[in-house]
């Protein structure tokens, strides 16, 4: 798990993940926690054949919040499409199953499956990195892929081979997000 570091989609190459490599990935996701067993959340992979047509998703999602961007933007937010061998976009379902368990809890069982897949990309010799930006929000993205009106897009994934690798980063520390609760100096308890 301390392996794992995101590697940017421009920095990962060919080969992808093989069929049997892609099926470890998604059944990794699998193992997460979900309430009731909702499956809150779902995966579309992006083929190459479709990489064209997202581009033109991406840059109709540019110019749609910023119809002044200028052509070098639109070509930089086409070539976000071509990133990486393989590239899935993650999506929570606001709706699904039953409706007492609360959107926050769903999106946060989307993220312990993306983990998870993290995890075995790492433990399969892969790169792999999430990705957002605005264009998740656009219209024309939530059309292209198909997305229900309850349903959100959250990130894109991407795997691949890492060409060459990078330092790893420094951790926090246990220390620098943990406190503990306090309850015996007064009525209101504190953290500290």
């Amino acid at each position: 798990m301390q392996a794992r570091q995101t590697i940017l989609p421009k920095r990962l190459f060919a080969p992808g993940p093989d069929p049997e490599q892609l099926e470890l990935l998604l059944n990794a996701a699998a193992s997460a926690p979900d309430h009731n067993q909702i499956l809150p959340w779902r995966f579309i992979v992006v083929p190459q054949t479709a990489r064209s047509h997202l581009a033109e998703v991406f840059a109709a999602a540019l110019l749609e919040r910023d119809a002044q961007a200028s052509a070098e933007q639109v070509v930089q937010a086409r070539e976000k499409a071509y990133r990486a061998p393989l590239l899935l976009l993650a999506v929570a379902d606001g709706a699904r199953g039953d409706p007492e368990i609360d959107l926050y809890e769903r999106i946060l069982s989307a993220g312990c499956a993306l983990q998870n897949m993290l995890l075995m990309a790492t433990a399969l010799g892969l790169g792999s990195a999430l990705t957002s930006g605005k264009a998740l929000k656009s219209q024309h993205l939530r059309t292209f892929f198909g997305l229900g009106a309850h349903e959100h897009a959250l990130c894109f994934v991407s795997v691949g081979t890492v060409q060459r690798g990078k330092a790893a980063r420094l951790r926090p520390t246990a220390q620098q997000y943990v406190s503990t609760l306090d309850v015996s100096a007064s009525d209101a308890p504190q953290t500290r």
